[in-house]
């Protein structure tokens, strides 16, 4: 079965600009998860991109997850967090948001980084850099991941073709390889098509 798509802003987004451009790859096909990467903006920047994303990720039908930062998810509606800042804030961001939110497990190095996550009632853990960049060892935690755990796991792939290898992770995150594209919708039709063809 194919993965799920779960898809990441990139870190310079534009408050701006960026929404239409989001718009057009949201619209080549269905995401089920949208981070919006928070680089190094500073709060107020990130609080305007991410007020906008919520609206049109919704909107699509995806749930919108914002990088480390409980208070905001809470403050603008969005479905959740994902947390890169080690053990002690995950575990916050689970008791502040569990139930009800979603609560996702990033900057994963080792085996160990991955079990700690995978026993804090989390929704996944991510295994690569958010910006997509080549990780054998990120590609080869993912795939023993899924083979011995049940909490789903999400890996970033630096160019997604052939975009189905995911190596049994549930979820195939994508963010360079689409924003660096000339045309991201043209980028995103092209990998819906690869996914087709290997489904």
């Amino acid at each position: 079965m194919a993965p799920q798509l779960y898809l990441i802003t990139p870190a310079t987004a534009d408050p701006e600009g960026f929404p239409d451009t989001l718009m057009s790859v949201l619209s080549e096909a269905e995401f089920s998860a949208l981070l919006v990467s928070r680089g190094s903006m500073d709060a107020a920047t990130y609080a305007e991109l991410a007020t906008k994303i919520v609206n049109i990720g919704q909107g699509a039908g995806c749930a919108v997850l914002l990088e480390d930062d409980v208070a905001l998810v809470k403050k603008i509606g969005a479905d959740g967090v994902h947390i890169t800042t080690g053990p002690e804030d995950l575990a916050d961001a689970v008791a502040a948001l569990k139930p009800s939110m979603i609560v996702g497990a990033g900057n994963i190095a080792s085996r160990h980084d991955a079990m700690t996550a995978g026993e804090m009632d989390v929704d996944y853990v991510f295994f690569g850099p958010l910006d997509g960049s080549d990780d054998t060892q990120a590609t080869d935690l993912a795939q023993w991941w899924s083979e011995t755990f049940e909490v789903p796991g999400v890996l970033s792939l630096p160019d997604a073709a052939p975009r189905s290898d995911a190596r049994g992770s549930e979820f195939l995150a994508l963010s360079t390889s689409i924003w660096s594209a000339a045309s991201p919708a043209a980028a995103m039709r092209e990998i819906v098509a690869a996914l087709e063809e290997t489904a």
